[in-house]
């Protein structure tokens, strides 16, 4: 016996299966936290009582993305980690440390050197050892003193140069060059970015409106897996 289902059956049926689809897809674009390709702890819910108010927890990740929490082994991929590198002959403890140098005097003929009333808490060595909020913090102060001063330029190599341009110029240049020495002289810090597959790669703190090109480091890390990945394809 032939069981139709009644046309105004038929048309709710139809209603319910559209509604459906469009859930269906946009969950299959997600990857779940279950998913093998990716750890599931990198989407793991945090309570959010006893975080700190900057922080972007990890299940606050949209579709399809992750976000880079020092909470895990993507914490790696953050300036403030403690990854160090080789970059123009000098050492630098982290990347972070690289950026927070530049803030400070170069030698005893720099402009900010001779400033009047000013104090220097930290070398420009110093400040290349640090990590972490360390460093952060040795460059708010240099930030101070700027302002003071009523500069807008750091320096590199006796260059000056601006520090938050309109739009891309040395400063981020020498971040995204630095950023690749990173990579390339810690394995573990490659291992990590490629394991992001195709993942949006989202910050862990929330940052300014309109932050120059240098601050916003993930996208930065976009760029450089995706010619990781074109090198590995060609191997």
């Amino acid at each position: 016996m032939n069981h139709c289902p009644h046309p105004h059956n038929r048309a709710l049926i139809a209603i319910a299966i559209l509604v459906f689809l469009p859930t269906a897809c946009q969950s299959s674009r997600q990857p779940a936290p279950s998913s093998p390709r990716y750890p599931a702890h990198w989407w793991a819910p945090v309570s959010k009582d006893g975080a700190p108010e900057w922080e972007i927890l990890p299940q606050e990740a949209g579709p399809g993305e992750v976000i880079l929490s020092k909470r895990h082994e993507l914490g790696l991929l953050s300036n403030f980690a403690s990854t160090p590198f080789v970059f123009r002959g000098k050492h630098y403890a982290s990347l972070e440390g690289f950026w927070q140098m530049m803030l400070y005097p170069e030698g005893k003929d720099d402009l900010r050197t001779r400033a009047p009333g000013l104090e220097w808490k930290y070398t420009r060595e110093q400040v290349a050892k640090m990590t972490s909020f360390e460093a952060k913090s040795a460059g708010t102060l240099a930030e101070e003193n700027m302002k003071r001063m009523g500069i807008t330029w750091v320096t590199f190599e006796g260059q000056q140069i601006e520090y938050r341009p309109a739009g891309p110029g040395e400063h981020f240049r020498l971040i995204v060059a630095a950023t690749w020495e990173k990579v390339r002289q810690n394995p573990e810090v490659k291992k990590a970015l490629l394991a992001t597959g195709d993942l949006i790669l989202k910050p862990d703190h929330y940052s300014e409106p309109n932050a120059p090109a240098a601050w916003r480091y993930y996208e930065i890390l976009t760029q450089i897996r995706a010619e990781l990945q074109k090198q590995e394809e060609t191997r």
